[in-house]
């Protein structure tokens, strides 16, 4: 009936299932590269981005910090004849005025140094979110 043996017709067989599979795995073989090159790329380009951005972020951060030390310089000196002026740093806080005519020159110093902190740092996070 059948002119070759059964075992010539399983071995037959299982030679066609094996080149099909190694043809399958193969062309699986050949999309894995494909994709691993194409999401490399992607990587490179990414990367070259993050340091761009990285980048401008320091430009922002040291921008911001030379305009908030100018700033600074400039309310020191502005409270600076409020105070003792021989004092090469901002004095603590002092006490509340007592009287009614008194002079709080440290707390306006200090509050004045702060406002000026707290613009600054609302500009740095406003030109850090801009950043794209």
């Amino acid at each position: 009936m059948f002119p070759l043996s059964i075992n010539a017709w399983v071995i037959i067989g299982l030679s066609i299932i094996a080149v099909f599979g190694i043809g399958y795995g193969r062309y699986e073989h050949n999309n894995y590269i494909a994709f691993k090159a194409k999401t490399e790329a992607i990587a490179t380009i990414q990367e070259a981005k993050n340091d761009s951005i990285a980048k401008q972020q320091t430009l922002v951060t040291k921008g911001i910090a030379n305009e908030y030390e100018a700033k600074l310089s400039a309310i020191k000196s502005y409270y600076g004849g409020l105070h003792n002026a021989s004092s090469g740093s901002m004095p603590s806080l002092s006490n509340p005025a007592s009287g009614i005519n008194e002079s709080a020159s440290n707390q306006l110093l200090a509050c004045a140094s702060t406002t000026q902190q707290l613009v600054s740092l609302q500009d740095w996070i406003n030109e850090q979110i801009a950043i794209k």
